[in-house]
């Protein structure tokens, strides 16, 4: 065995192989999340094996990758309210590909039905995605669950003329 090198189990290798061979939703389950990241990604288990899942069709705030340094308005909040929403709990994940990074875009349901992805549009802390998405849902909802949190000013809403997409903000602080 390699140095440093880790032992795959079969499950694993099942598992990568669904991720990027198969088309269309091809990673759907249920999963313990482990870890919120930020308000729009997070880790889950399944067995021994941790997968980073991206939330598909929104963009929440961004929190900063520097250490003391603030991050986008409403981040931290974004990031606690996926917290409160998902944190500790077992969640369905539907799958559409995998994105860059090589994070699970997914939309994601709790057990009782409710879109956490909606959810995150709906409280004001995400919009919908600005950049080319992948094949997925329909996006209607997304559009007007934004809408509906824009008009009533809910979360980073309320920032008004003063708002900056997650997307823009990316661009001016990336160096």
């Amino acid at each position: 065995m390699i140095p440093g090198a880790r032992k795959i189990n079969l499950s694993s290798l099942l598992l990568i192989f669904a991720l990027f061979l198969l088309p269309g939703p091809s990673l759907a389950g249920q999963y313990q999340v482990y870890r919120v990241v930020n308000g729009d990604t997070f880790i889950v288990k399944h067995g021994s094996v941790k997968l980073t899942i991206r939330l598909f069709g929104i963009d929440a705030p961004e929190m900063s990758n520097r250490r003391h340094q603030v991050g986008q308005p409403f981040s931290l909040e974004a990031e606690q309210h996926l917290s409160k929403l998902i944190l500790g709990k077992t969640v369905e994940v539907k799958s559409y590909g995998v994105d860059r990074n090589g994070r699970t875009l997914g939309e994601v349901f709790l057990l009782n039905g409710r879109n956490v992805n909606l959810e995150m549009l709906q409280a004001g802390l995400a919009e919908v995605y600005r950049e080319k998405l992948a094949a997925g849902p329909d996006m209607h909802p997304y559009w007007q669950a934004e809408e509906e949190a824009r008009e009533a000013k809910r979360g980073m809403w309320v920032q008004g003329e003063g708002y900056v997409s997650p997307g823009d903000w990316r661009i001016k602080h990336q160096s």
